[in-house]
């Protein structure tokens, strides 16, 4: 029997609309569903799809153990998103408030790649072919 596995990481992020709204601009993520957490409109998840990859996105909230990188003083975890033009979705990227951590340049292992820090202090690497 085989089966089928899909992972998807839930970025843990202080505001999930803003961080939504960064994702759509700068990677071209698509929300498909938003589950409201209460009342007050405030999202408890919001998922998106970035080609055949999805990911969530949810408020920190300390009491259920939530932490958003800046709780913890950094990310824990690194996010690898290969892409046919590294260059444009850094520059994509910085343009809404990211931050470059290792530049974007060709590597010695065969591909194009470096890390971004986002506006919620989530690190990518942003990876592709060489050019």
């Amino acid at each position: 029997m085989t089966q089928t596995i899909h992972i998807a990481p839930r970025l843990i992020v202080p505001d999930p609309d803003h961080a939504s709204a960064f994702y759509q601009d700068a990677l071209g993520a698509e929300q498909v569903f938003r589950a409201p957490l209460g009342d007050d409109g405030r999202p408890a998840m919001i998922d998106h799809r970035i080609g055949d990859s999805s990911f969530q996105l949810s408020p920190a909230v300390t009491a259920w153990g939530w932490l958003s990188p800046s709780d913890l003083g950094g990310s824990a975890v690194l996010l690898e998103i290969e892409v046919a033009d590294p260059d444009a979705v850094g520059e994509r990227m910085l343009a809404h408030g990211a931050e470059v951590v290792i530049p974007i340049e060709n590597r010695p292992y065969g591909k194009r790649s470096g890390r971004i820090r986002d506006p919620f202090g989530h690190l990518w690497i942003i990876t592709g072919e060489l050019r």
